[in-house]
């Protein structure tokens, strides 16, 4: 899957949309909203063209217009009225689908306006853990079931990211309130995803601490050099596809003698990888959190 997936079947569309299967073949026979292709043994597939088509028409379907008058929209004038909706209002219960819709369609403009719509009635952490975090799990989903291609999440999430960037900048100019601890946020070594600690970094700023952000891809030897600045800081991490299962033993082991056995720090860790340490003996001083909010607990 290394380049933009360009054929989808009916449980793709089924699994973007929300729209069930079987409405989907009522919609395509009764109001020839689709034409999909036929495979050699009948089975139906669709373009990306459809697939754009049919989550304008949820969108539409969803802010209440009936079927039989999206149907006689002419095609082409089908995205002007969803921008129209989306420019109109924040569309709050919709924003995922609409987000989705942008990531599809590669549409920039779409997301901007999405998102201008949720800011106009709510701040930027409501819209992270009641839109795009939602949204994220979808993804994952969705990259289950091989429905998107690395182009689509790339797009959709250097959006977030931005989003993320923006907000955090503004805290910058804030003092720190609680000086009792210092977080430093990493990654390990190969670990790309960074979503995840971004946001948290944004929270722990938000809760008056003071941060130090090292992004993606940081091998251990290099926290050493941290011991010189700050005393004791608490390392977090998100272990979201690295270490891998059979080496998180070993990099926690590893990471205690360099780092916890010759101070007080501690290693607090998230993610996929790390709900994998359930019912490991974690060295002291590492903790395992389940979610961004079972961490935050620990430090209200």
């Amino acid at each position: 899957m290394n380049s933009v997936k360009k054929s989808f079947g009916i449980r793709d569309l089924e699994n973007l949309t929300g729209i069930k299967a079987h409405t989907i073949r009522i919609w395509e026979k009764r109001y020839n909203l689709l034409e999909p292709e036929r495979t050699a043994t009948n089975i139906r597939t669709y373009s990306l063209s459809s697939l754009q088509k049919l989550l304008n028409i949820t969108l539409l379907y969803n802010n209440g217009l009936k079927i039989s008058k999206i149907a006689k929209i002419p095609e082409g004038e089908i995205p002007q009225h969803v921008r129209a909706l989306v420019a109109e209002k924040s569309i709050k219960s919709h924003a995922i689908n609409a987000f989705k819709l942008s990531m599809i369609n590669f549409d920039l403009a779409l997301f901007q306006k999405t998102y201008a719509g949720l800011s106009a009635e709510k701040s930027f952490r409501e819209i992270f853990w009641e839109v795009f975090l939602p949204l994220l799990e979808e993804l994952g989903l969705l990259w289950q079931t091989d429905t998107i291609s690395p182009a689509h999440e790339h797009f959709i999430t250097h959006l977030i990211k931005q989003k993320i960037y923006t907000s955090t900048e503004k805290l910058h100019t804030i003092e720190p309130t609680r000086r009792e601890n210092t977080f430093v946020l990493y990654l390990p070594e190969n670990e790309i995803h960074e979503i995840g600690l971004l946001f948290l970094n944004y929270e722990l700023l938000m809760h008056g601490f003071r941060t130090i952000y090292l992004g993606p891809t940081i091998p251990l030897e290099n926290l050493a050099d941290l011991s010189v600045y700050v005393d004791n800081p608490i390392y977090v991490s998100y272990f979201t596809v690295k270490p891998e299962k059979d080496e998180l033993q070993q990099y926690l082991d590893d990471f205690k003698s360099h780092h916890l056995d010759k101070s007080d720090s501690q290693l607090w860790i998230l993610g996929r990888q790390a709900a994998l340490l359930e019912g490991y003996r974690l060295p002291k001083g590492v903790k395992a959190f389940t979610s961004i909010e079972h961490l935050l607990k620990q430090v209200d």
